[in-house]
């Protein structure tokens, strides 16, 4: 593909389909439909499956089935669909499904501003399962990171096994910018892993030194069960307490044990900066104008952009701030991501500029943040 111009949904879509997804299934919301739009375009000429489920619960349900048959699978919405995924969220943890699930957040609460961009969803995304167990999920700032972002989060999906969110704003998602698909660096695209043919299948077994089952798809020659109950390696429902633990502590620590290998970011430091910028999305964009704006300045600023968001890459937020007094964490929100600045890193002042009326945040309006001391 030649340079052209796009909107990030539309990269999104084609981050997924360089990727290897062959199934999606969706319902209409402003601002994720052009995503649905564009995957309809992409999929069925490649032999793919793009389908408009009757609702956001059928869509995900749809998307879940068609990852156990084996497909790489993805589907797209906004908050108030996000909230009718939970359910399915939560299916999808606990039964180790893979998916990718598009949230291009919009203004809320409820049916809010559809034509308005916020970051209102953060922390839905990481607590809306009934489990309380971790997800993943990356924050694109422009039309490029929702390409390669995209493409990161099929891989994460099928190494891990679980749900990863693309946490887009309508700002990033709907706005076009100029891309060459083709000069950027893609990832090797990954793919679930496969039991070893020389021992029985049990469909929840892991192996020594590994941290996610092997995989077979629904309708293969062997038996494959799945559940959405608490289960046993071999996928019947069990109440041993002993059992039930270590996996819920397995579902939890393969990700929290690896979340340094994903933590993606952009950090641009200066050794005489006392104030760090940290914020990430949208915002990024106004962050890094007033990072150049006071690079020679008397009082220059460090900038952190953070791409991985869930699980919280702490080693990295911990090393890229600690040659700071003050940290100034913006977000387009009342306040959701800040608290977990706040929570690792105690010792440090942190000031929290955000807001939630549908107005992007200027970087006049940083500048003054950084001077109101």
């Amino acid at each position: 593909m030649a340079f052209s111009l796009m909107e990030g949904n539309e990269a999104i879509a084609w981050g997924a389909f360089k990727a290897g997804c062959r199934f999606y299934a969706g319902y209409p919301i402003t601002p994720a439909t052009t995503i649905f739009n564009a995957m309809l375009r992409l999929l069925p000429p490649a032999g793919g499956i793009c389908i408009q489920g009757e609702d956001e619960i059928a869509s995900i349900g749809s998307c879940l089935g068609a990852a156990m048959a084996g497909l790489k699978v993805m589907t797209a919405t906004s908050g108030p669909g996000l909230s009718l995924y939970s359910e399915h969220i939560s299916f999808a943890i606990g039964s180790e499904i893979p998916i990718v699930i598009a949230v291009v957040q919009r203004l809320g609460p409820s049916t809010g501003s559809a034509t308005r961009g916020a970051d209102g969803d953060i922390q839905f995304m990481r607590w809306g399962n009934s489990g309380g167990l971790p997800i993943i999920a990356l924050a694109p700032t422009d039309v490029r990171d929702c390409f390669l972002l995209t493409m990161h989060a099929f891989n994460l999906a099928e190494e891990f096994r679980c749900p990863v969110f693309v946490a887009s704003n309508k700002e990033v998602s709907m706005t076009k910018e100029g891309i060459d698909l083709d000069a950027v660096k893609r990832p090797k695209t990954l793919n679930r892993a496969a039991p070893p043919a020389d021992a029985p299948f049990l469909p929840f077994h892991v192996a020594s030194g590994r941290s996610v089952p092997p995989f077979l798809p629904i309708g293969s020659d062997t038996l494959v069960r799945q559940t959405s109950s608490t289960h046993g390696p071999d996928g019947y429902i069990t109440t041993d307490p002993e059992q039930i633990a270590r996996n819920q502590e397995r579902l939890r620590d393969k990700l929290l044990s690896a979340i340094d290998r994903f933590s993606y970011h952009e950090a641009s430091l200066d050794d005489n900066a006392d104030t760090l910028i940290l914020t990430y999305g949208v915002t990024a964009r106004a962050a890094k104008d007033v990072y150049h704006r006071l690079k020679h300045a008397q009082s220059p600023v460090s900038l952190l952009v953070l791409k991985t968001l869930w699980p919280v890459p702490e080693a990295l937020i911990r090393d890229k701030t600690k040659g700071v007094k003050r940290i100034i964490v913006l977000e387009m929100n009342q306040g959701q991501y800040v608290r977990e600045i706040r929570r690792i890193l105690p010792e440090k002042r942190i000031d929290f500029y955000g807001r939630m009326n549908g107005k992007l945040i200027t970087p006049l309006e940083i500048q003054e943040v950084i001077n109101h001391d």
